[in-house]
């Protein structure tokens, strides 16, 4: 992992040149975790992903920076896609030695936006309101703050008065008078610093708190006390500057956003009936006219398009879904493509690299793997169809396999446009099945069939007249005999 030193972009020669720096080197110790604090996962992503994704909404991702620490490689790997950059917090001692290591890369900028890693509802408009009432202040500080009902456990911002953005303190909980503890105005941890300033006074804080660290939150005074403006602005939604420090919080904040996440969709033309027990991530795309029904589950990077029916105990991962799609109760989808018009289900398992075409229909207990099935072709019944490239018009009886390994590598079954499969066949791979073609029920097939010929593989019927009846006569004593008992 690198360190970045990379200089800001800059858009016009005029315009203030504006880093943002997320915090995400902590521990997170209270979720009682291995895993990085801000990589446990909301909405479908990480915490960090979440702040990110507001971060770049505003300015671009090149001026974007992660401060990392714990877990780093971790949490870098975790992020990589987003192109931010990042450095490292070697060693963590606190928000505000998080800045002084920063200090090489952001004194190239006018201001830094300083963000909490942990804060997943953070919003791009927030972001931006923050940053244009520093600039329009003029100040060298602006706090975020927020009214909280139960403000425990915060710092508490005081106020020069009650109509002053400018701060007189942030007093910390557990230093806070009767009165003081009455107020609902708290430090949410999200600040705009002028950087000039920031940086020729940032040296004086202090670790002279129980965990002998430096905090951003101190600067407040600092720069008070050097005669600077420090004025604080309040958003209007109270929970975006929620974080989560227990597992119970990380389920709150998973709960607010999907349920955002669900209002959003039903705005924009979907049908949820019972949202609360829906999981749709936040990345998830649905289209309007698609009815999603009680107990389904949309993860990842899915898309489900318009008209289509998502039907109750369904799970949809990473998956295309194009419009006009019936997916029947019971279904798991992972990384697959599903043509319009296809049915699938109930109880149909599509593995990674599935993809099935126009008009298909694949069934009850049906699984598939790396398949293709063409436009209008069925498996409707038990059947396991994987690394098969399957045409169009096919079908496929019920119990077919395709033998796709022998125990060391992978094979291919082809079958073309319009080939019948019957019954409980085994398809052992390489083998291809000709346009048009027959295969009998049963069979085992391992050479190649023709176009437009019939195959059948199995061993041939005998019978034996009254052979049945014989037996049973002759078992007959014998089952008589080792149920009874002689008489003395």
């Amino acid at each position: 992992m690198n360190k970045s030193t990379t200089a800001p972009s800059s858009n016009t020669t005029s315009a203030p040149r504006v880093a943002i720096a997320i915090m995400a080197a902590g521990k997170g110790t209270r979720l009682k975790s291995k895993l990085p604090k801000v990589l446990h996962a909301v909405g479908g992503k990480p915490l960090l992903a979440h702040v990110i994704t507001a971060a770049t909404s505003v300015i671009p991702a090149a001026d974007v920076y992660a401060i990392i620490g714990h877990e780093a490689n971790r949490v870098q790997s975790s992020v990589a896609d987003k192109g931010v950059k990042f450095i490292l917090q070697a060693e963590q001692r606190g928000t505000g030695h998080a800045l002084m290591v920063a200090r090489p890369v952001l004194s190239a900028y006018d201001h830094v936006i300083v963000l909490s890693g942990d804060a997943p509802q953070i919003t791009p408009q927030t972001i931006a309101r923050l940053l244009n009432f520093h600039l329009d202040q003029q100040a060298a500080m602006t706090l975020l703050s927020a009214d909280l009902d139960h403000p425990a456990g915060y710092g508490r911002v005081i106020r020069k008065s009650a109509r002053s953005a400018e701060v007189q303190a942030i007093v910390e909980e557990k230093s806070a008078t009767p009165a003081q503890k009455k107020i609902r105005e708290i430090n949410a941890g999200f600040y705009v610093f002028a950087v000039p300033q920031l940086f020729e006074h940032i040296e004086k804080l202090s670790t002279a708190n129980p965990h002998a660290e430096y905090y951003l939150t101190d600067m407040a005074e600092v720069l008070r006390k050097a005669k600077q403006r420090v004025v604080v602005y309040k958003t209007e939604n109270p929970g975006e500057v929620l974080g989560a420090n227990t597992r119970a919080e990380l389920a709150f904040l998973d709960h607010q956003i999907r349920m955002r996440k669900c209002q959003q969709l039903m705005a924009d033309g979907v049908t949820i009936f019972y949202p609360t027990t829906c999981v749709i991530d936040d990345d998830v795309e649905i289209a309007a006219d698609t009815v999603i029904e009680p107990f389904v589950q949309i993860l990842g990077n899915s898309r489900v398009g318009a008209d289509c029916r998502i039907r109750s105990y369904s799970v949809i991962r990473d998956s295309q879904i194009a419009d006009g799609v019936l997916v029947r109760p019971g279904c798991i989808l992972e990384e697959s493509r599903v043509g319009t018009n296809a049915i699938l289900g109930p109880y149909s398992h599509l593995r990674p690299g599935s993809d099935i075409g126009e008009g298909a229909h694949v069934g009850n207990f049906v699984e598939t793997k790396k398949i293709k099935l063409g436009k209008g072709s069925k498996a409707n019944h038990l059947t396991y169809l994987g690394d098969a490239e399957i045409g169009a018009g096919v079908n496929i009886g019920a119990g077919t396999i395709t033998c796709n390994y022998d125990g060391v590598n992978k094979h291919t079954t082809i079958i073309e446009d319009g080939a019948f499969i019957g019954s409980d066949c085994t398809l052992v791979a390489p083998v291809r099945v000709g346009k048009g073609a027959y295969v009998g029920a049963a069979s085992c097939i391992t050479e190649d069939v023709p176009e437009d010929a019939l195959a059948v593989g199995r061993g041939r019927q005998i019978v034996k007249e009254g052979w049945a009846r014989d037996k049973r006569k002759a078992d007959s004593p014998r089952r008589h005999g080792a149920t009874e008992k002689k008489l003395p």
